[in-house]
């Protein structure tokens, strides 16, 4: 599934969760890094009006379905992938770290989420090694000499993993400079993964996610804030399905032509 936009084109590259983690296994056992990144139909809006966010989503190597709307589109393009929110990567990445023996480091939301976080992914994977746990001051600049001062010790570390809590766009241009200056780190944009798993924010309940209603959730609880997004996030879908639908047909006859 691609998104195309005036100057660059964007696809989903890992269709489900076993070839995620394959390639994310593969890269820190050869002391690889990379840059994850989870698409989403907010992230659609952002990216076509965004040239930065567009050249810091172009720089990630793996990207990933986050949200139903998403899933939807692949399956109109004749390509479908199954959803694979950061919030529900957090365990299973941190379960590789462990596995492979590398540190794991959060960089974003609050210090005191962060050491929240901390202690859960202990209790939950007892053999991982927590390394940096870095909650920046508002007004952040994800490529500023703060972002670069943690990415030094990132690279210090050797290889490693870490979550990204920024918010999009800056965790994704945070990853963007650290795939340079942190080559050996594998940069994972998690969102509000973090603070869910450290209980500072609830995410909607089982049945609700099982309903894709999600959304839902989230727009009751900060309607004020959610509700605008909403709104752009409609208004972009019947020409996001339009240009599924033309993939599909593309592929189709590309097929016939073979």
């Amino acid at each position: 599934m691609d998104f195309c936009f005036s100057d660059t084109r964007i696809g989903v590259t890992h269709a489900n969760g076993t070839a995620l983690l394959d390639t994310v296994v593969a890269r820190l056992a050869a002391r690889q890094g990379f840059a994850l990144a989870t698409i989403n139909l907010d992230h659609l809006v952002k990216l076509s009006h965004d040239p930065e966010f567009r050249a810091a989503y172009a720089a990630q190597d793996i990207v990933v379905a986050d949200g139903n709307p998403i899933v939807w589109l692949s399956r109109l393009a004749g390509r479908p992938v199954n959803l694979l929110p950061g919030s529900d990567l957090v365990l299973p990445l941190a379960r590789a770290a462990a596995w492979l023996g590398v540190p794991l480091s959060m960089i974003g939301a609050t210090a005191e989420a962060l050491d929240g976080a901390a202690r859960r992914l202990r209790d939950e994977v007892p053999q991982l090694n927590i390394g940096i746990l870095h909650a920046p001051p508002m007004g952040f600049d994800p490529q500023g000499e703060e972002a670069q001062i943690v990415l030094a010790r990132l690279e210090r570390m050797g290889p490693g993993l870490c979550f990204i809590a920024l918010g999009a766009p800056k965790q994704e241009r945070f990853a963007m400079l650290g795939r340079r200056l942190a080559p050996q780190t594998g940069f994972a944009s998690v969102g509000a993964g973090v603070e869910f798993l450290s209980g500072h924010q609830n995410r909607a309940p089982d049945w609700m996610r099982a309903l894709a209603m999600e959304w839902l959730w989230r727009a009751l609880r900060a309607p004020q804030r959610m509700a605008p997004r909403y709104l752009a996030c409609l208004a972009i879908l019947p020409g996001q399905a339009m240009a599924a639908l033309r993939q599909r047909h593309t592929q189709r006859g590309e097929r016939e032509r073979a």
